[in-house]
């Protein structure tokens, strides 16, 4: 099985490199000093889980280069999602299954949009993983999840036997009954945390002790919670709860991947998150003023600093 990770950053290159690492066809779309340090260097997971190196590793600036592949792990940020889906539409056909793993839950929709010819499907995964240096993607924590499956929970064989790939490389990969659930209740976490700690710059415990910090937490779950339940989705009476106390066993340093791109400059997912929550919500009706703030507050960095003095 031809594997293809778009998006070679915290999210496809751990999951890309455990299965690199355990002997799978893979090739990974990276770009810049992360593509030359792979190239030179190889891929290093920099683990709780266990460290693994991929030397030599498959990569490429254009997934052109890599052929026709069967699975395709999209994970690029959402703000490089269209561009990047535009680069796969030489490559991909109707047989390819492209499973989309980013932020939020609007991935699988934007490479549609521009895919039609493959089979998408949505995805999630839970894992805090960054790019700690060229060619290394640190994770700090012992937990590393991939969740995929068809919308319709129809049985697919080449998909189940990427769950099977993905079983043997050690992955902890599992496919839910309901995958919309699935990708809402992670929302109901990533957009309120990503959104108060890019805000705020501090991590999971100091949030979490501070009582003004924590009601806004609260206020923005809430908000997704209620905006889920209005998008149709399978919301049970004790989501609430249940997303919090995630949010209370986060690792006490954990910050988001958007406070990490917020401190370097980069290009913000707030649009997706807090400002996906604003979107859906309007569409229905459902007030979202918490992530109305976090998406106004954030506008200012969102587009990230200017490069090459422009």
């Amino acid at each position: 099985m031809r594997i293809l990770i778009m998006g070679s950053g915290g999210v496809g290159g751990y999951f890309g490199g455990r299965l690199a690492a355990a002997g799978n066809d893979v090739t990974f779309v990276a770009r810049g000093s992360h593509l030359a340090a792979m190239l030179e260097n190889g891929l290093l997971l920099d683990s709780l889980l266990g460290q693994a190196l991929v030397k030599p590793v498959r990569a490429v600036r254009d997934p052109a280069e890599a052929g026709t592949p069967d699975i395709v792990m999209f994970a690029t940020k959402m703000v490089d999602a269209e561009s990047a889906a535009m680069q796969l539409k030489p490559v991909v056909g109707p047989q390819t299954i492209v499973i989309a793993f980013q932020n939020g839950v609007e991935g699988a929709d934007v490479v549609k949009r521009v895919v039609p010819v493959a089979h998408v499907i949505p995805g999630v995964a839970r894992i805090a993983s960054h790019i700690s240096r060229p060619g290394v993607i640190e994770h700090a924590s012992k937990f590393a999840r991939i969740e995929f499956a068809e919308p319709d929970g129809s049985k697919n064989e080449k998909l189940e036997a990427f769950h099977a790939l993905c079983k043997a490389a050690g992955i902890d990969a599992i496919m839910p009954a309901d995958i919309r659930r699935a990708q809402w209740i992670k929302f109901a976490m990533l957009a309120p945390f990503s959104g108060v700690t890019a805000l705020t710059g501090h991590a999971a415990k100091e949030l979490r002790n501070a009582p003004g910090t924590y009601a806004l937490i609260r206020s923005a779950v809430q908000e997704v919670i209620d905006v889920a339940k209005a998008e149709g989705v399978a919301i049970k009476p004790d989501d609430f709860e249940g997303v919090m106390k995630t949010i209370d066993q986060l690792p006490d340093g954990m910050v988001s991947s958007m406070a990490h791109d917020k401190r370097a400059g980069k290009p913000l997912e707030v649009e997706w998150l807090s400002g996906g929550v604003v979107r859906v919500g309007a569409r229905h009706g459902v007030p979202t003023p918490t992530h109305a703030f976090i998406t106004q507050a954030l506008s200012v960095d969102a587009a990230g600093k200017p490069r090459d003095g422009t």
